[in-house]
């Protein structure tokens, strides 16, 4: 059995100097902060597009549902035990008031 051991740390050795000879170091040409930019502002307008007509819409649709889901279950508490517990709901009302309000004012901050 250790044998078997001995050669697999071997063969995994031998791997590991093979993928290391074979392999480059890459270094970046140039300034990368001004190809970062150069790529944001190309592409600023089409990611403004969809996060705006897409990805805000679907976390607010989530947030709205979650939270009305949240609302019934508390409500159905309230009534089972009596005591009605709004802190859940109050923080998913205050997400989806945050998510609702972000287009107005995410571009400015990005």
């Amino acid at each position: 059995m250790k044998k078997k051991h001995l050669k697999i740390l071997l063969s995994a050795l031998l791997l590991t100097v093979i993928v290391s000879m074979f392999s480059m170091t890459a270094f970046a040409a140039g300034d990368v902060a001004t190809a970062i930019e150069s790529t944001w502002t190309a592409a600023q307008s089409q990611i403004k597009t969809v996060v705006n007509n897409v990805v805000f819409p679907v976390v607010d649709m989530i947030l709205a549902i979650l939270f009305f889901v949240k609302l019934g279950t508390a409500y159905f508490d309230y009534r089972k035990h009596g005591q009605f517990e709004f802190t859940a709901p109050a923080i998913l009302f205050a997400c989806l008031i945050f998510t609702l309000t972000a287009p107005l004012y995410i571009w400015t901050i990005l």
